[in-house]
C-alpha cells in the first residue's frame, strides 16, 4: 500500500499539469486497450462469475462482462475525450480594493482512492475520469471482481507504458483483505480523498473509520410519488421503469407512494403490471385492498434499499404526508413526483431534500451519462463538495491565483 501511494503521489505531480491533448491521448489508448485485450478480460471475468455462483442473479448481472459491455466501457472512456477539460477553468475573477487580480481556478484533487464492490465497469470509469480530471487513482475493488479488475488495469497500464506514459497514475490494490481497506482509510497525507461506492454497509464503514476525507456516495432508497392529479398511464410507465429497468442499481425506485384520491384508479393497474414483471409487492393495509398479491409491509420495508425486484407501497393522504414520508425514510438520493398540478410539482421540488428531484420522470435518470457528464464516479448524497452524479468537475478542487504589481498590505 505504501508503495502504491508513493508512486501515485509522485505521478500526481505529472498528470496534474499535463495538457489536455496528452490526457485525451491517454484516454484513447485506455479505450483501445479494453478492446485489444477483450479476450483476456472476458476470460478473467469468467473466473469471477464462476466464483459467484451462489450470489443473486442481480449480483451476477452487475459482475458479468460481455463483449457488448466492454465496448460500452471503451465508449464511455472515449466520451470523456469530447468533454471540456475542467483543469485550469477560471471559476471566478475579480480585482480587490488593493488592485490585486484574484482568480479562482480549478485544480485536481490529487490522489483519489476508491473502495468499491463487484462492478468491473467502475474500474474503467474511474480510470477515465481521473485521467481527464488530472488525478491519480488507487482502486480497491472487492474480492468478487478481483480477476476482472486486474485484467482491466493490466491492459490499460500495459498500453500506456507502451506509448511512453507514466502508468503509476493508476494503482490497483490486489490484496482484497479487510486490512488493505483499513490501510487506505489510514493513508492520510498520501490519498487526498476516499470515495466508497457500493452498499450501505461499505459506505458506513468508510465514513465512520476513514482518516482520509470522504465523499459519501449514498445508497438509494428512492421514491416515486403519484399525486392525485397524475396521468394514470404516465404514472404507471414511470413507476414500472423506475423499478424494473435495472433493479440492482442505486437509482431504482424502492418505494411507491400513492395519493388516496387516485389510488382506486391507479393501484390496480400499476400493481398488476409490476406483478406481471416479477416484482414482489409489499404494501400497507390500503394497498392490499386494490390487489390480491400484496404482502403486508413492515416498518423496516420503507427504509430498505432492496436492489431487487421488490417494492414497498404506501397510500398517503396528500402531498404533505408523501413529503413527510420521504423526509423520514429517504436516503436523499433520487425522488420523483408524477403530477399534472404545477403547484404540487413546485412544492415537491422545493421541500424534498434529495440530490436529484424529478417531476414526471423516472429516478433511473440519475446517472452521469444521462446528465451529460460522461462516466461518473458515483452519486453523492452528501452536501459538502459534491452532490448528485460526480463527473469531471466534481473531481476537482480550486486554488486562488493572485497577481499584483508590488502591493503590500498596510
Amino acid at each position: 500500500m505504501n508503495n502504491l501511494c508513493r508512486k501515485a503521489r509522485d505521478s500526481s505531480k505529472i498528470i496534474a499539469t499535463m495538457p489536455t491533448v496528452k490526457k485525451n491521448l491517454m484516454l484513447k489508448i485506455a479505450a483501445d486497450a479494453l478492446i485489444e485485450y477483450q479476450a483476456e478480460i472476458l476470460s478473467e471475468n469468467q473466473k469471477d462469475v464462476l466464483g459467484a455462483r451462489d450470489k443473486s442473479k442481480h449480483f451476477i448481472d452487475r459482475l458479468t462482462l460481455t463483449p457488448e459491455r466492454i465496448v460500452d466501457m471503451a465508449a464511455g472512456i472515449e466520451e470523456l475525450i469530447k468533454l471540456s477539460d475542467p483543469i485550469g477553468e477560471v471559476i471566478e475573477s475579480f480585482y480587490n480594493h488593493s488592485g490585486l487580480e484574484i482568480k479562482k481556478v480549478r485544480v485536481p484533487l490529487g490522489v483519489i482512492g476508491i473502495i468499491y464492490e463487484a462492478r468491473p465497469n467502475v474500474t474503467a470509469d474511474a480510470i477515465g475520469l481521473c485521467i481527464k480530471s488530472g488525478n491519480c487513482v488507487i482502486l480497491r475493488g472487492s474480492k468478487d471482481a478481483i480477476c476482472s479488475n486486474k485484467a482491466i488495469v493490466s491492459a490499460i497500464k500495459k498500453a500506456l507504458n507502451k506509448a511512453g506514459f507514466d502508468s503509476d497514475c493508476i494503482g490497483l490494490v490486489e490484496d482484497v483483505s479487510r486490512q488493505s481497506a483499513n490501510e487506505m482509510m489510514a493513508a492520510h497525507g498520501f490519498i487526498d480523498v476516499l470515495i466508497p461506492r457500493g452498499g450501505a454497509e461499505l459506505i458506513k464503514s468508510v465514513v465512520e473509520n476513514s482518516k482520509v476525507p470522504v465523499i459519501e456516495t449514498g445508497s438509494g432508497n428512492c421514491h416515486v410519488y403519484v399525486e392525485k392529479s397524475a396521468d394514470i398511464d404516465m404514472a404507471a410507465n414511470i413507476t414500472l421503469n423506475a423499478k424494473i429497468n435495472r433493479p440492482s442499481v442505486c437509482n431504482a425506485a424502492e418505494t411507491l407512494l400513492v395519493d388516496e384520491q387516485i389510488a382506486p384508479l391507479f393501484l390496480p393497474r400499476a400493481l398488476k403490471k409490476l406483478s406481471a414483471a416479477g416484482v414482489e409487492i409489499r404494501g400497507c393495509k390500503e394497498t392490499k385492498k386494490y390487489f390480491e398479491y400484496v404482502i403486508s409491509a413492515t416498518r423496516e420495508d420503507y427504509f430498505t434499499e432492496y436492489n431487487d425486484l421488490i417494492i414497498a407501497v404506501k397510500v398517503v393522504k396528500d402531498i404533505d404526508e408523501a413529503i413527510s414520508h420521504i423526509d423520514k425514510h429517504s436516503t436523499r438520493h433520487s425522488d420523483a413526483i408524477v403530477t399534472s398540478d404545477d403547484s404540487a410539482a413546485k412544492k415537491f421540488l422545493r421541500e424534498v431534500d434529495s440530490a436529484a428531484v424529478y417531476v414526471n420522470a423516472s429516478t433511473r435518470f440519475t446517472d452521469g451519462f444521462e446528465y451529460g457528464f460522461g462516466a461518473e464516479m458515483g452519486i453523492s448524497t452528501q452536501k459538502l463538495h459534491a452532490r448528485g452524479p460526480m463527473g469531471l468537475k466534481e473531481l476537482t478542487s480550486y486554488k486562488y491565483i493572485v497577481k499584483g504589481s508590488g502591493q503590500v498590505r498596510k
